[in-house]
């Protein structure tokens, strides 16, 4: 018997969820990233999915949209005993807003071999001289969450060449 996922079915719940989100950005033309900010208690306080290119906003990732509105509801930027699920590994950028944020957790889905920083390109989380550290589990969902990105880049891709 093959031995049990580092994850829980909530976080496959969870991940779910910022997977519809993905699907969002799928549908108006943006990467397909979808983020939540969930509390320790199960409570979804941000949602948020990529927005680069109808803000015109290189920060408007999905995990920075998602931590954005969960700060304004608690009125804090620190985020303390807070989880965020992210369909794709997070970047330089949103990983170190999370460790700003002090999160205790990120989950994410698929990996990123070309701008991953949990592990992938990079593992900012570990470097042993920052002040705060979170936990990170990856691969929730990977294959389905990889699918999605992969059918948008194939789909972009055949419309370029047509042009």
């Amino acid at each position: 018997m093959a031995p049990p996922a580092p994850w829980t079915a909530q976080d496959e719940q969870f991940m779910r969820l910022a997977l519809e989100l993905a699907q969002e950005a799928y549908d108006i033309g943006e990467v397909p990233v979808g983020a939540l900010v969930v509390s320790a208690q199960g409570d979804i306080l941000g949602r948020g999915y990529n927005r680069t290119i109808i803000d015109h906003d290189p920060t408007a990732h999905a995990e920075i949209v998602a931590l954005r509105a969960a700060a304004a509801q608690l009125e804090n930027y620190r985020l303390p005993g807070i989880s965020v699920y992210v369909t794709l590994e997070p970047c330089v950028m949103c990983i170190g807003a999370m460790l700003h944020a002090r999160l205790a957790r990120v989950v994410f889905g698929a990996h990123d071999p070309k701008t991953g920083a949990c592990g992938s390109v990079l593992d900012v989380g570990a470097v042993p001289k920052l002040n705060h550290h979170t936990s990170v589990t990856g691969g929730v969902l990977a294959e389905t969450c990889g699918d999605l990105l992969r059918r948008f880049f194939r789909e972009r891709r055949s419309k370029e060449s047509k042009a």
